[in-house]
């Protein structure tokens, strides 16, 4: 038992340094090229901190366990909005980080919401039916998060200023040369791609031991070690004073994630998503409500916290502790 929970800790390790490092070099692949800045910024960057779901999920289904898959992907989207929360309240001054400022966010939330409620569907359904061996869960998803992708560039491009563009176009500041930035990005896929399958065994194997169930593993443990890229790179933009940046970071790291699990569902025999179990409906019931709760912060007007405390910040932490709380009752029963 020791010996496991170390070797977990360890690649946990592994995929939370290289993760962040990763996160770092796209930005910063981004940043040099300046060709069509905002699109390869969101591709590398959501592909960077997204990548350790993608290798855990993928390796976890071929082992036979789509519920540690789900559970983690999910839970990471939990993870995800907590991380964002917790940082908000113990980012001191009197403007809120969920406010109209970042309301340009709201239309990538709106898209992750329609995203889980796909996901919700698919699993109260439980269709096991396959189309060129995807579920039609997994079609809807992908077809979705096209079009939502597609809305949130054309609104990027309405809104973009003269300033906007001049600003890409000024020299960007030394640094890594394009060159170090690829092969740092290279290098810290090997090591995520080394790491996530023995996470996942690992984790199939501390499950049993615990008595934790997969889907509760899934969604807290794992789901920990998978976010904290994103909480890597969610923290640097608080430092930068970019909540804007950090909001984005966030919720467009939900969306990759139920895009990956359609990516997964070709690892799967069936249909992945009807062949979990029900209790996943509750955190993706969870996560839609979270989400819409940080988009109504988005498009309120109100700009004051209550002896520094941010009451929308709060409202999502409760809601994600009380979720994960009744996925583990639900496990034991």
């Amino acid at each position: 038992m020791l010996g496991l929970v170390a070797w977990f800790s360890f690649c946990a390790l592994i995929i939370v340094v290289a993760g962040t490092f990763m996160a770092r070099s796209a930005d910063r692949i981004a940043e040099v090229t300046g060709i069509g800045r905002t699109l390869v910024g969101l591709v590398l960057l959501a592909a960077g901190t997204s990548l350790p779901e993608l290798m855990v999920g993928w390796t976890a289904v071929r082992m036979g366990s789509p519920d540690l898959t789900l559970g983690d992907l999910l839970g990471s989207s939990l993870m995800n909005l907590l991380i964002l929360a917790v940082l908000d309240l113990f980012t001191r001054s009197q403007a809120r980080m969920l406010s109209s400022r970042a309301a340009v966010h709201a239309l990538s939330a709106g898209g992750t919401i329609v995203l889980k409620t796909i996901v919700l569907l698919a699993i109260l359904l439980g269709s096991q039916s396959t189309f060129l061996r995807l579920g039609p869960g997994a079609w809807a998803i992908g077809i979705t998060y096209l079009l939502c992708f597609r809305l949130i560039v054309l609104d990027q491009q309405v809104g973009r200023n003269e300033a906007a563009v001049a600003a890409e176009a000024e020299d960007t500041p030394p640094g890594m040369t394009l060159g170090q930035a690829v092969l740092v990005y290279l290098a810290c896929a090997g090591a995520i791609v080394f790491a996530a399958p023995q996470l996942a065994h690992t984790a199939d194997h501390l499950t049993e031991l615990t008595g934790l169930g997969k889907t509760f593993f899934g969604a807290v443990f794992i789901a920990g070690v998978t976010s904290l890229p994103e909480a890597t790179a969610t923290l640097a933009a608080l430092r930068l004073g970019a909540p804007d940046l950090a909001i984005g970071n966030i919720l467009g790291s939900n969306s990759f994630n139920m895009l990956i699990l359609a990516f997964i569902d070709f690892a799967d025999p069936g249909a992945l998503l009807g062949s979990v179990g029900p209790i996943h409906a509750i955190t993706a019931t969870a996560g839609i409500l979270v989400t819409a709760v940080v988009m109504l912060g988005l498009l309120s007007r109100a700009e004051k916290r209550y002896w520094l405390i941010e009451p929308d910040a709060v409202t999502v932490i409760l809601l994600i502790v009380g979720s994960l709380y009744l996925v583990y009752l639900k496990g034991l029963a």
